[in-house]
């Protein structure tokens, strides 16, 4: 049921809420440096503060894979499902350990990257599906526009008469 004509109905507290948060738009490369450099930051205060939870790095992962989805500018939409594999790969290089110089660190973060794919599969998943949503609702804003443009562009001209 949709409200009478005229009336609104109520915005949800939870609404008005998201609402006032930040709305930035960052490029694919911005969105891209944005979640790397948050990934590796808290992966380096997890490293500080828990020695290296991979639980609590995966379960800080999600909310910046939506973040970026939600803040990549939609004609970049398509670069946030590859972006935050690769955050989290740049972020889990801190808590995989490993010894040995380059080639031990090296096999520390493949090994981790196997063992923590629950997360990065969770991650991807959901920078796509917020990715995703923001397309089709941009496509049906877009159709709408151009029927709206069209019945208005019908409108302007006029009944037609027949021809004789």
């Amino acid at each position: 049921m949709s409200p009478p004509e005229g009336r609104s109905r109520p915005v949800p507290p939870v609404v008005l809420a998201l609402r006032r948060l930040p709305n930035p738009r960052l490029t694919g490369i911005g969105a891209g440096l944005f979640a790397a450099a948050t990934m590796f930051v808290l992966a380096c205060l997890d490293l500080l503060v828990l020695d290296g939870s991979a639980v609590v790095f995966g379960v800080l992962f999600l909310p910046v894979c939506a973040l970026t989805a939600l803040w990549v500018r939609p004609a970049d939409l398509v670069t946030a499902p590859i972006i935050v594999p690769i955050a989290f790969a740049i972020g889990v290089i801190p808590i995989a350990g490993g010894t040995g110089g380059f080639g031990g660190q090296t096999m520390a973060v493949v090994t981790a990257l196997a063992v923590h794919a629950g997360w990065l599969y969770g991650g991807t998943l959901i920078a796509g599906l917020i990715a995703t949503v923001r397309k089709v609702r941009l496509m049906r804003q877009r159709q709408r526009r151009t029927l709206l443009a069209a019945q208005a562009a019908r409108a302007s001209q006029g009944p037609r008469r027949p021809q004789r």
